[in-house]
């Protein structure tokens, strides 16, 4: 089988992807991610996402045996709109604005595959977009699309990070990219604005201590009291450690993708409106939305935390001012 690697390179640009990278299959490198993530999860620092601890994350081959090549994509979902600035309103983290961007990646990864399939009889494919057991950011270093930054997210220099990830795992040997250098240097931005110390350490995340993960994966009834204090209005992802970076500072470019425009009712929700929202009006608003992931229960157990919060800041604030 042979398929030049800038054929499909153009061929994943002409589908309106934005980066595209190859990455081989590499014994050492694989066995050096293997032990990094088992570090990372003899530390709990996964939570309660048992899916991480799957044996197909280390061994690619439990999922494809005859996988080759992994071609990496990624999309940018930046636009241009700014969040407001009164207590009023909650925080949803960008990536959740628009369009649901597995709709969005699943759509042209597809394309991408079954055009690779077209190709030559006997070529096989496998797509996911965070969908399955597969280290995105790790495979998209790898490629050469960007590096893995201090606060656990991938860095484009075009782009910030500021972008969907993708894989379509292929049977091809296909030339690989070289893997992608780190540029954060000595920046500790991200660590030193995380209001709850889920940077660990330079690269490594506590789940445990995450804003996102506790209001998008935490299923309990209610956020731990380190948690709950410290949501600032984020009632959906946390976007923090992205905001204060220099590169998605200096470098965010508004996407072309027209889905990931944000709904309106996304931009500015009212904390107040979702602390009382409704199933049937849960469903309405987050239809076709990687806000579903969110259950009622939880944006609602989300909202009612930040009233808390600011209750008591009033509180607080009016002894404070009483007392002068």
């Amino acid at each position: 089988m042979s398929i030049a690697s800038s054929q499909v390179k153009q061929k994943a640009l002409d589908l309106g992807f934005h980066k595209v990278g190859i990455a081989n299959l590499d014994v050492k490198a694989e066995e050096l991610a293997a032990r990094r993530l088992s570090a990372w999860l003899d530390l709990g620092y996964h939570a309660d996402m048992g899916w991480m601890t799957e044996a197909k994350r280390q061994d690619m081959r439990l999922i494809m045996p005859e996988v080759r090549s992994v071609i990496c994509v990624a999309l940018n979902y930046y636009t241009s709109h700014q969040r407001p600035t009164g207590r009023e309103y909650a925080k949803i983290s960008r990536y959740a604005w628009g369009r649901d961007y597995h709709k969005v990646l699943h759509k042209k990864l597809k394309k991408l595959s079954d055009w690779l399939q077209s190709q030559q009889e006997g070529i096989q494919t496998r797509y996911y977009a965070d969908t399955g057991p597969i280290s995105d950011k790790v495979w998209a270093q790898r490629a050469g699309i960007g590096w893995i930054a201090k606060n656990g997210n991938l860095i484009t220099r075009e782009y910030g990070s500021w972008v969907f990830l993708g894989e379509v795992l292929t049977n091809l040997e296909l030339t690989p990219d070289l893997p992608h250098l780190p540029h954060c240097g000595s920046c500790t931005r991200c660590i030193e604005a995380c209001p709850t110390g889920a940077i660990a350490l330079p690269f490594v995340v506590d789940a445990n201590r995450c804003l996102a993960y506790h209001t998008i994966e935490n299923r309990e009834e209610t956020l731990p009291e380190a948690i709950a204090s410290g949501l600032e209005g984020w009632v959906a992802g946390c976007d923090i450690c992205q905001d204060v970076c220099p590169w998605n500072q200096r470098f965010a470019v508004a996407t072309d993708v027209a889905e990931f425009q944000p709904y309106q009712e996304n931009l500015a929700p009212a904390i107040a409106d979702l602390a009382e929202i409704s199933d049937d009006e849960w469903d309405r608003r987050f239809r076709a939305s990687a806000l579903r992931r969110i259950k009622p229960p939880m944006l609602r157990r989300n909202a009612k935390a930040n009233l808390m919060n600011y209750e008591n800041h009033r509180i607080l604030d009016s002894k404070i001012t009483n007392n002068n």
